[in-house]
């Protein structure tokens, strides 16, 4: 039987044979890893704000994304606007429930959830929400789905695309050393990378859920 494969061409996206560029996806994943290393990494003591350095980090890695070939399938239109806000309800329901049976089965639950949400001193929440809102939220998935993900399903499946991707969106949030964070960055990856890899039509919906999501857990309503 032959190999099946997945690449993306003008406008929608197609399964067939091909190859991806690795070297693009590797060296911009290191330099994810990088940039996550210094933005959550405990002991390094650097004097940055974590928000100004996030936002460098996602138009960066937006931008390299895009120059390398993750062209961003994005169309606007009240189905997929209505479908991301669907998706992003759900996933904080999920994220409800998750951090109450979290507090009562583990003693660190909620004082490492604190420490995720002590990031947000020093800066407006209204600047925040509208940075995860319009760059970091979308520029994320820009890059973990529409580039990462895409790249690595067409060198081998759609299948190992999908679980290497995933896998490297958690593991750069080991850095924080934060189990809640990590575990929190896991199912984020699972959901929309599941998503992307059943529905990749509905790239705008998964962009749009990502930045509610954002907005609303950190925000709006957190947790």
């Amino acid at each position: 039987m032959r190999e099946v494969k997945y690449v993306e061409t003008e406008g929608q996206c197609t399964f067939k044979g091909g190859r991806g560029k690795l070297y693009g996806v590797a060296s911009t994943i290191l330099l994810a890893a990088v940039f996550w290393f210094v933005m959550f990494f405990p002991g390094l003591g650097l004097d940055l704000n974590f928000w100004l350095l996030m936002t460098v980090a996602s138009l960066t890695l937006t931008t390299l994304a895009i120059c390398l070939g993750g062209r961003p399938d994005i169309h606007l239109s009240w189905r997929e606007l209505l479908l991301g806000v669907g998706i992003a309800v759900v996933l904080w329901g999920v994220f409800w429930t998750g951090n109450k049976l979290s507090q009562l089965l583990f003693d660190f639950a909620r004082p490492q959830v604190d420490l995720i949400y002590g990031i947000k001193g020093g800066t407006s929440p209204t600047l925040i929400g509208l940075l995860l809102l319009c760059i970091i939220g979308p520029g994320e998935e820009i890059f973990w789905r529409g580039y990462v993900q895409r790249r690595l399903s067409a060198r081998w499946s759609p299948n190992v695309g999908f679980l290497l991707a995933t896998a490297a969106y958690t593991l750069i949030h080991v850095a924080s050393l934060n189990f809640m964070l990590t575990m929190a960055a896991l199912v984020c990856g699972v959901l929309w990378g599941g998503l992307f890899r059943l529905f990749p039509k509905h790239f705008t919906a998964i962009v749009v859920s990502h930045a509610l999501w954002d907005a609303a857990a950190f925000v709006w309503f957190p947790f």
